[in-house]
């Protein structure tokens, strides 16, 4: 006798006390705790003295504030970053990071600057807003690949999720972040 085999959709969580709890799905077993921490709190740097945070998320919006330098985490303005600050941001931190990478001399540069400040006021806590000055940051830029400015990038999870190059007005660069973030 042959029975039909029903196709797998349902999700079992299995919770051991004390030890990590894994989610079986269709596709294998994936880390049900990173599922559950999404909505419980999230890791934040500093953008004053690069310390991670714990924040839940519910409270992003309340005005956090570092528990080092007890300066707030979310000022609505972007953080200038240099190679080294730029790299722990990207890795450590949890919030999306959009990141406005421009040049002093640079005119469409000069016009994207208001557009990226107001989005930052718009956007945080949501995500994180920073410029990286590519004069003095060259290696980074190489390294990057970026090869003309202004050119806008979003990091999430430790990578690049999005790049576009060119000054955009606040409105398709604000419907581009969300559409990233």
């Amino acid at each position: 006798m042959e029975f039909a085999r029903a196709p797998v959709t349902a999700v079992t969580d299995f919770p051991v006390p004390g030890m990590q709890s894994f989610r079986s799905t269709k596709r294998g077993v994936e880390d049900a705790t990173n599922l559950e921490d999404k909505s419980a709190t999230m890791n934040v740097l500093c953008p004053h003295c690069e310390t991670a945070n714990r924040v839940p998320r519910e409270r992003l919006a309340d005005g956090p504030s570092c528990g080092a330098c007890k300066a707030a985490l979310f000022d609505a303005h972007p953080v200038e970053l240099a190679g080294p600050a730029f790299r722990r941001h990207v890795a450590n931190s949890e919030l999306p990071l959009i990141v406005d990478f421009w040049a002093p001399w640079c005119a469409p540069c000069r016009m994207m600057a208001p557009v990226f400040e107001r989005a930052a006021r718009e956007l945080e806590p949501h995500a994180r807003f920073a410029k990286v000055n590519t004069d003095q940051e060259q290696e980074l830029a190489q390294s990057l690949g970026i090869r003309g400015i202004p050119t806008l990038a979003i990091f999430k999870g430790g990578k690049e999720v999005a790049r576009t190059s060119g000054a955009m007005d606040e409105s398709r660069f604000v419907a581009w972040a969300r559409s990233h973030i």
